[in-house]
């Protein structure tokens, strides 16, 4: 397993990154340090292609993020116009058009399942992507290093800040940038509970004290969370805290594209000055540009490691140096193991997005999407649950005629108002009821997006051929809309007369 790179730079040190395994030998430590205390890393604000795309995905996923629960989406009167929306007390899931009940909990479960499908897939295709550039934690570290950077400067700036004594110019920009994170923490904690009330109505009550207990304890967690993972943690977070640095090992092979820093056309590495030959050393001038840049601390050239994110910033700085030099750039690139391998015996570097694993996890990402599509498309707008009475199982009349009691629960999922006419068959003969009503149709109406029950009596005439279990259907119908569900009517067989 790839060692945890030490993190100590100080502001000229251009010597190689050291292992936490050699720093402990070197302090006489025998277990060669398996964890030891955050030291700051002062990453350099990269330019270049990868970090233009890491600024797109920082802007538009946190721009989802606070916006979404203030779309406002037209329903009827009595129901949340928030577009999305996850309705605890009213025990429903809106987002747009869609409406979920508890019930239907698989569909979340298929949701998660090809979530985690397809993170399996883009591992195996791009490497670590997700962690990169559209982790919460990356993207929410990203802002917090630019507030950092605000407040403090660059890279140099800062170390030099933190080097200094106390002034005031320390205290204001050190107090500025705190207040600044826990700005963000808030408004991060703030937009979370929107998702769960009413976004408008929440954000009155909140400041006044009259919102849900649950609002205040969600928000200060997750503000907490937050200004602590982002501002204080950040490279920690991924080495010891997150699990799929280790679980994504299983997902990688030698085809996966990873930021790989070529060996073969760096090697062997150097100081180059002005004018002097490239004949007989490769391209590397071990600047040490990819080492500053990198978010995690960890120098590429040391190979794969565990603390990588693949966020690309360390071919921006190498390429931006390499145009300086007028070398070819792509010595830190996004490459594959295999490809690395091939050129370096001379043959021709290929990439294979299709091979086993990733066909796999495409067929089963395909199912599980396709099941849990359909079952949304394909999920009924009414449905209906019937319970058969217990205690007495039946009841056998003075002129011999069967009765036996059901209640039917019908779910109205649509967002108007129903009258469901109820029918039953299976039972020849069989008179369909309602306790102290004589009507010869039975009808409910259902309201919208509301269960109702139903007591209703199912009375069969006498018949001495009947078995004692006889299988019936209830049926309930409004329009283009219906339900049914199965059961039995438990009657004995009746005695002849």
């Amino acid at each position: 397993m790839a060692t945890v790179i030490d993190k100590t730079r100080s502001q000229n040190d251009n010597r190689p990154a050291v292992s936490a395994a050699e720093r402990g030998k070197r302090k006489g430590d025998a277990r060669g340090g398996l964890y030891k205390p955050r030291e700051p890393i002062y990453p350099k604000l990269a330019h270049g292609r990868w970090r233009a795309v890491k600024w797109a995905v920082l802007i538009a996923t946190l721009t989802l993020y606070y916006v979404t629960p203030w779309i406002r989406w037209g329903r009827p009167d009595g129901f949340p116009q928030q577009a999305a929306l996850v309705d605890f007390t009213g025990r429903r899931f809106y987002f747009f058009d869609i409406q979920l009940w508890p019930q239907e909990v698989y569909i979340f479960t298929g949701l998660l399942i090809g979530a985690a499908l397809a993170l399996f897939l883009t591992t195996a295709l791009f490497g670590r992507l997700w962690c990169g550039y559209a982790c919460p934690q990356t993207v929410w570290t990203d802002l917090y290093i630019v507030v950092e950077r605000l407040f403090e400067g660059d890279r140099n700036a800062r170390m030099r800040l933190d080097a200094a004594p106390w002034s005031f110019d320390k205290a204001w920009r050190k107090v500025g940038k705190h207040v600044a994170w826990l700005g963000i923490a808030f408004g991060t904690g703030g937009a979370w509970i929107f998702y769960f009330h009413d976004a408008p109505t929440l954000i009155r009550t909140f400041w006044i004290g009259q919102a849900p207990m649950t609002a205040y304890a969600s928000c200060a967690l997750l503000t907490a969370t937050t200004y602590i993972f982002a501002g204080w943690m950040r490279e920690q977070v991924c080495i010891y805290m997150c699990p799929w640095p280790r679980i994504q090992g299983a997902m990688l092979d030698q085809h996966s594209l990873q930021v790989t820093y070529l060996r073969d056309r760096g090697e062997p590495r150097g100081s180059h000055k002005k004018g002097q030959s490239w004949d007989g050393r490769g391209d590397c001038i071990d600047c040490h540009q990819c080492v500053v840049v990198c978010p995690m601390g960890i120098d590429i050239r040391d190979g794969s490691q565990l603390e990588c994110i693949n966020c690309g910033l360390c071919v921006d700085a190498c390429d931006d140096i390499l145009g300086k030099l007028n070398r070819p750039t792509g010595l830190i690139a996004y490459d594959t193991d295999a490809a690395v391998a091939a050129r370096a015996g001379g043959g021709k570097a290929t990439y294979k997005p299709i091979r086993s694993r990733t066909i796999y996890y495409a067929l089963a990402l395909t199912v599980v999407s396709g099941l849990t599509l359909w079952s949304l498309i394909a999920r009924p707008k009414a449905d209906l649950h019937v319970i058969r009475d217990r205690n007495p199982i039946y009841v056998r009349m003075h002129d011999g005629a069967v009765r036996e009691g059901y209640t039917l629960k019908i779910t109205n999922r649509t967002f108007a108002d129903r009258r469901f006419d109820v029918t039953f068959d299976g039972v020849l003969g069989a008179r369909l009821s309602q306790p102290a009503l004589k009507s010869a149709g039975i009808s409910v109406t259902a309201p919208a997006d509301q269960v109702v029950s139903l007591r209703v009596f199912v009375t069969a005439p006498p018949d001495a051929e009947r078995p004692s279990s006889v299988p019936g259907r209830f049926t309930v119908r409004s329009g283009d809309v219906h339900a049914d569900a199965a059961t039995v009517f438990l009657s004995g067989a009746a005695n002849p007369q």
